[in-house]
């Protein structure tokens, strides 16, 4: 970010006079809402900060960490007593003072773009730091950001900044999120399609790699006829031979081969009876396996379809969620899992996956299914009584995504998973239900 710009976007930040609210709506992504409804946006990831505003940024995640919960109490309706520039650098300081029924509580709130040592500090009046975004040893820096310590200053630049003036910083502010989140959603959609991409190759390759079903039923027959003729020949048939040649039953010469040699005929006649039991088993069960590799084939296109359909980056890191370092638990591999705002939001990928998923769920939890056609089942994982209905959008959404590709308006079902009432495979019965339209176009 340049100097000047950030010298007009804090005159421009200067109008305000409360801080409504301030959480992270990810990582690295702080949002300020001023005097109730003015939302303004700070990215501080190291390489690409800056500041911007849009009409909204689905929030990620809830972050509860010493960071997170400290900023919520100290800036949540604060007053902002000043905005400044220390020592006229890119380092942005509020001034703020929250009052309780005991003191006026002075607090510090520092956006530093400072390239490498992009940080966000949290001070007290006296310049100690009580929380940052990115804690900073002595052996990284000589500004050391550690909580308890007081903060130095950075010394002054020893250049004069050109000035780049800004006509309307309103407007900016919109352009910087625009023009950088088409450039940061094209790379994201790149990168998550090649993923995806590589896993379709991957069953495709193992779909066409089955055995194909007539030739195992020739086989079960061919089996079973050779095994029948060498029990029939079974005195004409030396022990170890590898191959004979004996006539059918319509006299036409056949030749039968073994894998192996065997000491008697009786062991020739049962290793073909085998094969034959092996080939049959391989029959039943072929469409099983066909069945599960094809709804998975159609799940990841179904996937790639809403990456590609993705109109931000948080609609993408919602279907990418980060997998969380725990201990290791077997996942079923007919289920997603997604996360919504804290929401853990599961859905079926095949009948299985269906069925698996409302199994798996508890009487309060919530159950998303398209109305009046066959579709993915979802599960919202919940205790609470009354769930936020966006959450609940954000579910139907992923359940129409991931049940067809056409771009429509479609109407969605939600009900409690104990008005749920499981049948034959994943059919259900349910009533007391409510309906809410997702359009997709």
């Amino acid at each position: 970010m340049k100097l000047s710009h950030l010298k007009q976007i804090k005159n421009y930040l200067e109008n305000f006079q409360k801080i409504s609210a301030i959480y992270r709506v990810n990582d690295t992504i702080i949002k300020v809402a001023f005097d109730k409804d003015d939302e303004v946006y700070f990215e501080m990831q190291r390489s690409n900060s800056k500041i911007f505003k849009c009409k909204s940024y689905a929030r990620s995640k809830v972050y509860n960490a010493p960071f997170d919960v400290l900023l919520s109490k100290r800036f949540n309706r604060a007053n902002i007593l000043s905005v400044e520039l220390i020592n006229e650098d890119k380092i942005l300081r509020f001034k703020t003072s929250v009052s309780s029924a005991y003191k006026e509580e002075i607090t510090l709130l520092q956006f530093e773009f400072t390239g490498k040592y992009t940080n966000v500090i949290i001070l007290d009046e006296n310049e100690i730091v009580l929380e940052a975004l990115r804690h900073v040893d002595i052996f990284s820096s000589f500004r050391e950001v550690r909580v308890g310590q007081k903060l130095l200053n950075v010394p002054t630049a020893p250049f004069i900044a050109k000035e780049y003036p800004l006509e309307d910083v309103e407007k900016f502010l919109h352009d910087e999120y625009a023009k950088d989140i088409e450039a940061k959603l094209e790379s994201l959609k790149k990168q998550k399609l090649s993923l995806l991409g590589k896993k379709l190759k991957k069953l495709q390759k193992l779909y066409n790699s089955l055995e194909d079903e007539k030739k195992l039923e020739a086989e079960v027959e061919m089996c079973q006829h050779h095994g029948n003729l060498v029990l029939a020949n079974i005195h004409n048939i030396k022990p170890y031979q590898k191959s004979i040649e004996l006539r059918d039953y319509d006299g036409i010469p056949v030749k039968i081969e073994f894998h192996k040699d065997f000491s008697t005929p009786a062991q020739m006649a049962n290793s073909l009876f085998m094969r034959s039991k092996k080939a049959k088993q391989k029959v039943l069960h072929l469409h099983i396996e066909k069945e599960s590799i094809s709804s998975k084939i159609e799940h990841i296109k179904l996937f790639m379809s809403a990456v590609q359909e993705a109109k931000d980056i948080a609609k993408i890191q919602l279907l990418f969620p980060k997998k969380i370092q725990a201990k290791k638990i077997k996942t079923n591999d007919s289920i997603e899992t997604f996360w919504i705002e804290g929401y853990k939001v599961q859905l079926g990928k095949n009948e299985k996956g269906n069925i698996e998923v409302l199994k798996n769920a508890r009487a309060k939890d919530i159950w998303v299914h398209m109305k009046d056609r066959p579709s993915a089942h979802v599960i919202i994982t919940t205790d609470k009584q009354n769930i936020p209905m966006n959450i609940i959008e954000g579910a139907g959404r992923l359940c129409v995504d991931f049940t067809i590709a056409q771009k429509d308006k479609f109407l969605v079902d939600y009900t409690p998973r104990r008005e749920v009432t499981l049948q034959n495979g994943a059919n259900v019965l349910y009533n007391k239900y409510k309906t809410i339209e997702i359009d997709t176009r």
